[in-house]
């Protein structure tokens, strides 16, 4: 009896041993493919160092074309300028989208297009502080700022500082009303306030209405389950056509026009859902034409990721540890998952990013984040070493695009040039 209890307990044992092996994670990781080893081998050749930013020329021009040939032919494009930092992007942007209407979002930003491009039509994308709209109207951009801007204001109270402004400076501003069409961050949502606001334009010599503009990014976002997709599609346009209606009731017929107004939506997320059929005449994009991975949608899945980080590694540490006094956690790790056997030390890190080659490199959630030398963990299947590269896909471009310095330019399987990007800004 006892012998058949010991003999119980040893094949117990043997299947749970058996059963832990087979629910510990493989081998997750490889060498670079075709594309990231190129890539790894033009930066080796054009003695790149450091941490950048990489733009893929010819998946950006792709981009842009295809962008275009996505949208609604009757709607014009609006390049969003803080998804594109550079003047070289948006510059080739506003060329592929023969536009040369821009979308702003901050002080900074609105200068230096004025300044460069003052052929630009801008619109603001989110309202500025009176205090930041007197600064750019006192700086050296100021006149041509005031000519070419569309200010946006989203209240009652916002509209009359702008109209302080405008009458401080003796200059007249157009002002576009933020509307709120369903995504509830902001923007003018009762009628009466509306209609207040259209009469305190049109009683002011100094305030020109140029339209509104509605943002409609939390249709592609919330789950599409019993129809709450099509159910928000449809308020977006119905706010928006009351929003026109009272416009077209309050101002003068000939100002209450679609195609002398700007009527703006839209989004890298929701651009190709918009026709001539509504209220809106235009849509913005900016972040598609470089897909970072929070525009991995399904909206996006004709176009390719074209901006990249590229770091290189410092120190390959054949085993993965921790610190002393806790050493026995990563022994226990490397022992359960061999995707944390080696460790990668790389040149910065911690950015808003997730790695993107080579396959089974990862961040230590054990090791913690760091931004001047990331730790990463790497099955044995991963050949990197020193001064080899890690590649990150950026979640977003409008923040990380401007952590790097310039971008350099892939082309052809070589690194062609840099491109500067606008001094950082929030």
């Amino acid at each position: 009896m006892a012998k058949a209890t010991r003999r119980a307990a040893l094949i117990a044992g043997a299947a749970t041993v058996g059963a832990a092996a087979w629910l510990r994670p493989s081998d997750r990781g490889g060498a670079h493919d075709a594309y990231f080893a190129g890539l790894q081998r033009a930066l080796q050749e054009a003695r790149i160092g450091s941490p950048a930013i990489v733009i893929d020329a010819a998946r950006w021009r792709a981009n842009l074309e295809r962008i275009r040939h996505n949208t609604h032919a009757k709607l014009p494009l609006r390049v969003v300028v803080k998804s594109l930092p550079s003047l070289k992007l948006v510059d080739a942007a506003l060329e592929a989208w023969s536009t040369q209407r821009a979308m702003v979002f901050n002080a900074p930003q609105l200068v230096s297009i004025a300044l460069a491009r003052p052929q630009a039509e801008l619109l603001l994308g989110k309202p500025l502080t009176a205090a930041a709209a007197q600064g750019v109207l006192r700086g050296p951009a100021g006149a041509t700022a005031a000519r070419q801007t569309q200010w946006l204001v989203d209240s009652p109270q916002r509209l009359a500082q702008y109209r302080e402004l405008a009458r401080g400076f003796g200059t007249p501003l157009r002002v576009n009303f933020e509307i709120d069409v369903g995504l509830h961050r902001g923007g003018v949502e009762d009628p009466a306030e509306l209609e207040q606001m259209l009469n305190a334009v049109k009683a002011e010599p100094l305030l020109q209405w140029s339209g509104y503009m509605g943002y409609e990014a939390h249709v592609a976002a919330i789950p599409d389950l019993a129809g709450s997709r099509d159910e928000a599609w449809r308020e977006v346009h119905a706010r928006y056509e009351r929003a026109w209606a009272a416009a077209q009731r309050v101002l003068a017929p000939e100002v209450a026009r679609r195609d002398r107004v700007t009527l703006n939506t839209g989004g890298s997320h929701t651009y190709r859902r918009h026709d001539d059929q509504h209220v809106p005449n235009e849509v913005s994009v900016g972040s598609a034409a470089v897909k970072p991975s929070d525009f991995a949608q399904p909206e996006t899945d004709d176009l390719l990721p074209a901006a990249f980080i590229a770091t290189p590694v410092l120190k390959r540490l054949p085993a993965f540890r921790l610190p002393v006094g806790v050493e026995w956690i990563s022994r226990a790790a490397r022992w359960w998952d061999v995707n944390q056997s080696q460790a990668l030390c790389i040149h910065g890190g911690h950015w808003l990013a997730d790695a993107a080659s080579p396959a089974g490199v990862a961040e230590s959630g054990l090791y913690g984040h760091s931004s001047n030398q990331q730790v990463l963990v790497a099955p044995p299947s991963v050949p990197l070493k020193p001064d080899d590269f890690v590649f990150f896909r950026p979640r977003q471009s409008e923040a990380v695009l401007l952590q790097f310095g310039d971008l350099l330019v892939y082309d052809q399987g070589r690194i062609t040039g840099t491109w500067p990007v606008f001094p950082a800004s929030a």
